[in-house]
């Protein structure tokens, strides 16, 4: 069998290995997200032809304005894991507090917290830009049998059991780890099957693309201005090209095709940042350390960090190995100085 012919349901039963304690659950879980993302996926190629865009006329959590779209996969990543009962609570940007679930026996017998952003970089949608859905999954901490509680979910990402994203782009990708490598999946939207199309991805050391939002420069810190500031000098392989979508999905899983670096520091308007460590910085962290690069928050490893509070933000540098080394570099010269 050629690798691209490889299912990803196939794959998932080849490495059920990876995670013998889990009883087949994680496996279901994982089967569980692709099934969403399928719908979420139709629901964006429709997006123009039915009243799917636009503002749901909500404010969430963030203080964000809701798009109809974010309302949608939210209702459906949920729907899907709760109706199969494969976890006991779920965590969502959009959602202001977690989700307990109980078994049909009420029991709370299963092992799993999912936390997720479901529809990344909605804003994109109203233009037809790429947007995606970013999934971190753990263990539970609590006692099984027991109802979930805020410990389960602020765990620091280095005990993430599995972690992944979906872009809906040109096609649907799911990228996913359970700490064994990563690997990823294209849908082949005729069959509605995921197919293995990125297998054993590994991102270069050095890049030569660096991604910021560069209209927020001024309110940046020293280290990040220097940095940026590097990126664009006439020496040697420079200047890198500069590539922001405006979806983290997207954005990081161009620079782990390609090499590159992704950069959404703090800034004088945002002093901690404005990526969710729990929903957005553990698990694309995750995805990129199993890749073979590195992930920080201008100083200390992103994995390392215990969160506080669910809705937690912090600054995020991610991407290949030796460009994140020069961003903390520069950042320690700054305060140096």
């Amino acid at each position: 069998m050629t690798r691209k012919s490889r299912t990803l349901g196939e794959f998932i039963i080849e490495n059920q290995s990876d995670f013998p304690y889990a009883n087949g659950e994680l496996s279901r879980l994982i089967n569980s997200i692709r099934l969403a993302a399928k719908v979420v996926s139709h629901k964006v190629n429709k997006a123009g032809l039915v009243d799917i865009t636009g503002a749901a006329g909500e404010v969430n959590i963030q203080g964000e304005n809701q798009q109809k779209l974010d309302v949608f996969a939210n209702e459906t990543f949920i729907n899907s894991l709760v109706n199969r009962e494969i976890v006991c609570g779920i965590a969502s940007e959009e959602n202001d507090s977690f989700i307990t679930i109980k078994g049909q026996n009420k029991d709370h017998k299963n092992k799993y917290i999912l936390l997720m952003d479901p529809l990344d970089g909605s804003s994109n949608i109203d233009v037809n830009a790429s947007v995606g859905t970013v999934f971190s999954i753990y263990r539970r901490v609590t006692p099984v049998g027991t109802p979930v509680t805020m410990e389960d979910f602020l765990q620091p990402g280095n005990l993430q059991v599995a972690a992944g994203y979906i872009v809906y782009g040109t096609s649907t990708i799911l990228v996913y780890s359970t700490g064994n490598g990563v690997n990823g999946f294209t849908l082949n939207p005729a069959l509605g099957t995921y197919y293995l199309s990125h297998p054993d991805i590994k991102i270069p050391e050095d890049g030569t693309i660096y991604s910021v939002n560069e209209g927020h420069y001024r309110r940046f810190p020293q280290g990040i201005k220097n940095y940026i500031k590097y990126c664009q000098e006439e020496k040697g392989n420079r200047p890198y090209t500069s590539r922001y979508i405006g979806s983290l999905a997207n954005d990081m899983h161009r620079n782990l095709l390609k090499g590159g670096i992704y950069m959404y520091p703090s800034s004088s308007k945002a002093p901690k940042g404005k990526l969710r460590l729990l929903y957005e910085c553990n698990p694309i962290a995750f995805i990129v350390e199993q890749a073979g690069g590195k992930a920080i928050d201008g100083y200390q490893r992103i994995l390392d960090i215990k969160p506080t509070e669910l809705h937690e933000r912090i600054p995020f540098v991610c991407g290949s190995s030796n460009m994140v080394d020069k961003v903390e570099e520069f950042m320690k010269e700054a305060d140096e100085n």
